[in-house]
């Protein structure tokens, strides 16, 4: 019987492959573009990254700053007018379709997890209606018991409020879940502070393997399966 009963992970960079993500970004603007009949893809998506950026950046500390807002913003200083979400968000939405893919394993893991009855839950810095939207992508959204993102919490992490959040929902204690990972100070020490297991997978969390703040190193997502003895 294993000593882990649940597992907490992070989309972006975990199940989402993040390469995919600037290909969707791409494709998106390039798709508005057309659209709106700006000629200038290249700067016009260089626009797009920089007032998004920006807008990210002016945030307090762990404040939460919702990603369609900054969507917005910056599609409308891009195109140098006010366009409505409804005039953009068709694009947005083909583009994911059409570029968004999940990590080696992902998919496979989290059902075989599932089928094994662990508990399993999402805890990651994202709009609610983006993460639940990827996870639906992916055929995953079922496989989840909770989702919990840092607009539900209204901070993100490494601040403890998004765990707690996440931990309050689930059935077991912090020290019988895994967390996985791959950002060091977000996930590996935010994980840790908040008393779970953390798991590195990939990015700077793997990058400070020996660190006390990481618990397991896993380089393919399946090796969870080993980690709980499924």
């Amino acid at each position: 019987m294993t000593e882990y009963e649940g597992i907490f992970f992070d989309i972006g960079g975990v199940i989402l492959n993040l390469t995919s993500v600037q290909a969707g970004h791409v494709d998106f603007l390039t798709r508005v573009a057309e659209q709106e009949g700006i000629e200038n893809v290249e700067a016009f998506i260089e626009e797009w990254r920089s007032t998004l950026g920006t807008y990210f950046r002016e945030r307090d500390g762990t404040e939460f700053r919702r990603a369609k807002t900054g969507y917005q913003r910056a599609v409308d200083t891009a195109v140098g007018y006010e366009l409505p979400e409804s005039e953009w968000m068709p694009a947005f939405e083909a583009a994911s379709a059409a570029c968004l893919e999940p990590n080696p394993a992902a998919t496979e893991t989290i059902r075989t997890l599932d089928r094994a009855g662990m508990y399993l839950g999402i805890v990651s810095d994202i709009d609610t209606w983006e993460a639940k939207s990827m996870l639906a992508q992916f055929d995953l959204i079922d496989r989840f018991d909770h989702v919990t993102t840092s607009e539900e919490a209204g901070r993100t992490k490494p601040d403890p409020a998004i765990f707690e959040t996440a931990l309050k929902k689930a059935p077991v204690e912090p020290e019988q879940c895994l967390y996985v990972g791959d950002r060091y100070e977000h996930d590996m020490k935010g994980g840790s502070q908040a008393g779970v297991v953390t798991v590195a997978y990939g990015g700077s969390a793997t990058e400070h393997a020996d660190s006390a703040a990481v618990d397991y190193v896993i380089n393919n997502l399946s090796g969870l399966c080993d980690l709980v003895g499924v």
